[in-house]
């Protein structure tokens, strides 16, 4: 399945999707209400740490990112990844990063973050891991949750929620640190 980059110099630019059961790449809709939520998003750092296909990374450097991290920890995945950075031309902007979320923020615990947009397993939202990644937000960032939208917002150590938006079975909720 392919996907395509909505809007910024990537627009329209088409890219794929892995073909595996353990990602669920958010939808086209749900991915164009986020990013006009967010309004500009120029010279701003990103942090896409369940990368699945690296849309939201991609879309994110499209509309002006600096850069983004992108992480996955499955092989089919992270391979599909690595073959979309190659084919949009990404590769300076956007940095993939083999393993789980937890193992790399271990490793790089002062890394900081104006933007960290998460896309978990439905079936298991983590959320000991994005507790774990909220301390990578920086100072007035923004940390954004998809999560069922049947379910009420994730609790999330260290951020609160600000906003939340609803998209039939799925939903995004909008952190800030806690003050």
């Amino acid at each position: 399945m392919n996907l395509r980059v909505i809007a910024g110099w990537l627009g329209s630019r088409q890219f794929a999707s892995p073909a595996t059961h353990t990602t669920h790449p958010m939808s086209e809709r749900m991915r164009g209400a986020l990013f006009n939520s967010l309004g500009s998003i120029a010279d701003k750092t990103v942090l896409d740490p369940f990368a699945g296909s690296g849309a939201l990374s991609f879309e994110s450097v499209s509309r002006g990112a600096t850069s983004a991290v992108a992480i996955e920890r499955e092989r089919r995945a992270w391979q599909t990844v690595q073959k979309n950075i190659q084919t949009l031309g990404v590769s300076g902007q956007v940095t993939l990063v083999k393993g789980s979320c937890r193992s790399w923020s271990e490793l790089h615990p002062d890394q900081e973050f104006d933007l960290i947009i998460c896309d978990p397993p439905y079936d298991d939202l983590q959320l000991s891991t994005l507790s774990l990644l909220s301390r990578h937000l920086k100072n007035n960032g923004l940390m954004v949750v998809s999560y069922p939208g049947r379910e009420s917002a994730p609790t999330v150590n260290g951020v609160v929620v600000v906003d939340k938006s609803y998209f039939g079975d799925a939903a995004l909720a909008y952190y800030r640190k806690a003050a």
